[in-house]
């Protein structure tokens, strides 16, 4: 039997794949925008809709880095706002582990569980540097393994507040008076290296009882941090067999913690550009990569790498034939992607090879090296690709990441989706109340079972 295909909306607007010059562009702040993309992935039959987020605008040279996106409404002001004009969409957002404290994160989503029946998700997150923690009174920064630490704890400690109420305890008999048969609802008392409190829980066990939990990790406390706890794990690894050695990697890592293959679903994020023919859609997809990646982007990209002024490099000319200046503070303050060039050095020499061998510019060098996983063809062409990579085990489903907004998932919804439903491979209606049973994820176990052995 073939397995069913899960597909998500992520709304972009923090980086520079969103082309906000397109004439079809909108707004990534007014409440319109979100709500055409949600009812979109909702017509779709998509599982969720995904906000990332950002806690600091992201600087270059000391300035806003003004190629990207910048600025976005808090994430759970939204996600109410969406749950009042979506029925069945889950409603996933980006919430930090690192600069907020679990009992008001737990607040917060079991609101939004209530508020949306059912329908709220997790992606939980660390902050990595100390640029970031300047916007906060605590400051600084803590080292990848005790990111994870804190972030495990943070996670559990939020599980025992969930699973404070049972879900039986309001009675609310009018005729005698009782409202709660059991007085100690909500009760809790936490104390471990991060955390300390004691008090009660004041939001009542909502519809998931917890939300679905989300992790897009790819180092290996990441991975195992979303073994261990995560419903569903984001993942940038674009090509087919990258993407099933990613796959069985995070899904072989389940049985040490108790947990079966289906309990963790894997979802890579994925651009999509559709064509008539696929020489057209080839056509299409590289005016886009060239929107995305101007010549000034290309160069402030090259910067990053270089952690130098390269104001005076033509974006169509060659790579800089000195290497990248190493131990200086890094000119590009709050982007994730600079984490990758820790050995700047040696990345510089692969790109000079890469250009050498391709004859290719800064700028095509940038486009090449920067390009995230894309399904490129005509309607047909591309469902049968999706359908590959899950039924091969590739992965579990995928996060559509459109360069427009809020029109650039209609044309997927108008022409793939139908393909992928007449394959047998999708859904035509959604088959549960909450998101958790859309993903097909299997019910939480007890509360206080839970409880005593999430410690």
């Amino acid at each position: 039997m073939s397995k069913q295909i899960h597909l998500a909306a992520h709304f972009p607007g923090v980086n520079n794949t969103t082309v906000w010059s397109d004439p079809a562009s909108l707004s990534q702040i007014e409440f319109s925008s979100f709500t055409h993309l949600a009812r979109t992935a909702e017509r779709g039959k998509f599982d969720f809709l995904f906000l990332a987020e950002g806690l600091r605008l992201r600087e270059h040279a000391g300035k806003i880095y003004d190629l990207d996106v910048v600025g976005r409404p808090d994430t759970f002001t939204v996600l109410a706002g969406l749950a009042a004009v979506t029925e069945h969409l889950g409603l996933a957002g980006t919430i930090n582990s690192t600069f907020n404290e679990p009992y008001e994160v737990a607040r917060q989503f079991a609101s939004l569980d209530h508020l949306s029946g059912g329908r709220a998700a997790w992606n939980v997150v660390t902050s990595w540097d100390a640029f970031t923690g300047e916007n906060f009174r605590r400051g600084g920064f803590l080292p990848e393994d005790q990111r994870y630490e804190r972030a495990e704890r943070f996670l559990r400690t939020a599980w025992e507040l969930f699973d404070s109420w049972r879900g039986d305890e309001i009675v609310a008999d009018k005729e005698s008076g009782v409202f709660l048969k059991d007085p100690r609802a909500g009760s809790f008392a936490l104390r471990d290296a991060h955390f300390d409190i004691v008090g009660r829980f004041n939001v009542p066990r909502s519809p998931q009882g917890r939300p679905v939990i989300f992790q897009a990790g790819d180092s290996d406390a990441g991975r195992e941090f979303a073994a261990s706890a995560a419903d569903a794990i984001f993942t940038g690894h674009g090509t087919l067999e990258a993407g099933k050695e990613f796959y069985a990697d995070v899904k072989d890592r389940l049985a040490r913690h108790g947990r079966s293959r289906g309990e963790l679903l894997v979802f890579p994020a994925t651009t999509v550009v559709l064509g008539d023919t696929d020489a057209e859609a080839h056509e299409r997809a590289a005016h886009i990569r060239h929107q995305q990646v101007s010549g000034q982007t290309a160069i402030r990209f090259l910067e990053q790498l270089w952690n130098t002024d390269l104001g005076g490099f033509d974006p169509d000319g060659p790579l800089p034939e000195f290497d990248p200046v190493v131990g200086a503070d890094a000119i590009t303050k709050g982007r994730a992607s600079s984490r990758r060039h820790r050995d700047p050095v040696t990345i510089a020499r692969r790109w000079r090879e890469l250009a050498e061998a391709k004859q290719l510019s800064i700028r095509e060098l940038i486009i090449e090296v920067t390009a995230r996983q894309s399904f490129i063809g005509t309607p047909e062409t591309v469902a049968e690709t999706m359908n590959r990579f899950v039924q091969e085990d590739a992965s579990d489903g995928f996060i559509l990441v459109p360069h427009l907004i809020p029109g650039g998932l209609d044309e997927f919804v108008d022409t793939v989706v139908p393909l992928l439903q007449e394959r047998g491979v999708y859904r035509t209606e959604y088959p549960g109340a909450t998101l958790r049973e859309n993903l097909g994820l299997p019910p939480l176990a007890d509360p206080h079972r839970s409880t005593k052995t999430a410690s």
